[in-house]
């Protein structure tokens, strides 16, 4: 029997869905019955995980606590900033997390590039930078002027904006990091595979979101281990 996913969701929700249709899209199922269960928070009201302020991680470990309480057996987290709260989030609930951070530094290890840049928050590239260090990987990051740019984006793209003009600045802060040495390009924000396909990009660019998707399913179905569970 598969392993229920208890995803922590919301942020923003239209990346929560994204994500979900990617694990459904990457389970191996003929019927309903072949695909795994999952138990879904989609929390918008989580306080800005990018606000100095804000106190997020207390709501995420009760929203990680009422997923164990609902059935899950195992927890992701859908947005890539929330994951400073990981280590709360997985000690506070008793289940083991499948880390986006860790799978998406791994992924781009395993591209064979020497230097990844990634599209993301500030708190996001210091946990990749952390990530990246342990697989003996350089972080590329954008300039201050362009992580601003980037953080405009970012909030268009949360209020529906996916037009051409969105696009082509998120594919312009990517060019950007290629030209700085990024040999790939991590999407370290689950809203930037929204506006930014890889066919816009000269390098690898690895969805973060979509590598978490198929690891949960994978790890679900038993093709994978679970993580251990952070003391």
């Amino acid at each position: 029997m598969s392993k229920v996913l208890g995803v922590l969701g919301g942020m923003g929700p239209a990346a929560t869905l994204d994500f979900l249709t990617k694990v459904q899209a990457f389970t191996p199922a003929k019927k309903d019955q072949d695909h795994i269960r999952v138990i879904v928070d989609i929390n918008p009201q989580v306080p800005d995980r990018n606000d100095p302020f804000a106190k997020p991680g207390p709501i995420l470990a009760e929203m990680a606590g009422a997923l164990r309480g609902a059935g899950a057996d195992v927890l992701a987290i859908a947005c890539n900033t929330a994951h400073v709260h990981a280590g709360l989030i997985s000690r506070s609930s008793g289940l083991p997390l499948i880390d986006m951070i860790a799978t998406g530094a791994r992924a781009a290890r395993d591209t064979g590039a020497r230097r990844a840049g990634v599209l993301g928050t500030k708190d996001a590239v210091k946990l990749y930078h952390e990530y990246l260090a342990a697989q003996g990987m350089g972080l590329v990051t954008l300039p201050p002027e362009a992580q601003t740019g980037f953080m405009t984006l970012l909030n268009m793209i949360k209020a529906g904006d996916r037009s051409t003009s969105v696009r082509q600045g998120m594919a312009d802060l990517a060019q950007i990091l290629v030209s700085e040495g990024a040999e790939a390009v991590i999407a370290g924000c689950t809203e930037v595979p929204l506006v930014l396909t890889p066919g816009e990009v000269s390098v690898p660019l690895l969805d973060a979101g979509e590598l978490l998707a198929r690891r949960c399913v994978n790890v679900c179905l038993g093709l994978e281990p679970v993580p251990v569970l952070e003391g």
